[in-house]
């Protein structure tokens, strides 16, 4: 199985090959956008993250290296057409779908995840589909346009602390992403997936509530990393958090009946595919 999010047909030696096929297709990862650190592994082993709606941000968190601006350019109504087809020529399996954030749109861009995931599984139905939204301010509207699309994953980071989302997440709120969460839970289907980053001054105690708070939402899997900063311009690492500190997250979580994945390159969608399938065979090992 390919459980890559996005794999490249032929032989591909660097980055600047794997941005050219993306460039031809008009698609975006966020990869490049947001400067991953993975970017390397990744496209070395020809595989990308897909980012739609434009590669320009409406809000202005201080962690992220993607372009902000209130006003980004409209959405492009031929994007779900070109991503499944994209999907299909290159033979993926498990496709990983995320976006910036775009509250300029009435729906936050609800529509176009829909729109993407349908698309898929009409030109490609044996591929999963993992979403990962933004909050959509709350909308309950929102949400459900995206879960009745029928994604496998649906996928949306809590991304730090609640203490520090003044500074971390500004126009964010904790009380609303854990809604929107809880939300998704409630509805049978898509498999509950967060994440967040640790180094940004955040205590031990503090990310162990954060698992506390996201296992009553109804995740079952989350996604811990080191926070990197990606440019002069964004906020500082205040610490280095240590892989012995990653190995408690996990067996926190493993406590409170969660699979957590942590350490210090992970971020949501690395290796999504493989998570998924390992996680599909311990389920199934269970029953």
């Amino acid at each position: 199985m390919k459980t890559a999010c996005v794999r490249m047909p032929g032989r591909l030696s660097d980055r600047h090959q794997v941005k050219v096929r993306l460039r031809k297709a008009g698609l975006h990862t966020v990869c490049e956008e947001a400067k991953c650190p993975n970017i390397a592994e990744c496209f070395k082993a020809d595989t990308a993250t897909f980012l739609i709606l434009g590669k320009v941000c409406t809000r202005n968190c201080s962690f992220c290296a993607i372009t902000k601006n209130r006003h980004p350019a409209p959405d492009d109504p031929d994007e779900p057409r070109r991503l499944a087809e994209a999907v299909r020529d290159l033979g993926i399996t498990h496709a990983v779908i995320t976006s910036v954030t775009r509250d300029d749109l009435p729906d936050g861009g609800a529509a176009a995840f829909a729109a993407c995931i349908r698309s898929i599984n009409q030109v490609c139905p044996q591929v999963r589909v993992e979403v990962l939204v933004p909050d959509f301010l709350g909308s309950q509207k929102s949400l459900d346009q995206v879960l009745q699309a029928g994604p496998q994953v649906f996928n949306h980071n809590i991304e730090t602390i609640e203490r520090l989302y003044p500074v971390v997440r500004p126009g964010a709120a904790y009380a609303r992403s854990l809604g929107l969460l809880a939300a998704a839970a409630r509805r049978a289907g898509p498999l509950v997936k967060s994440g967040l980053m640790v180094g940004l001054g955040e205590s031990y105690e503090e990310v162990i509530q954060v698992l506390a708070d996201l296992k009553r939402a109804g995740c079952q899997v989350v996604t811990i990393g080191q926070y990197l900063r990606p440019t002069k311009n964004n906020c500082e690492v205040i610490r280095q958090v240590s892989q012995e500190e990653f190995n408690c997250f996990i067996k926190a979580g493993d406590e409170l009946g969660l699979t957590v994945i942590a350490g210090p390159l992970v971020r949501s969608s690395y290796q999504a595919g493989r998570v998924y399938s390992q996680l599909m065979q311990d389920l199934d090992m269970l029953e």
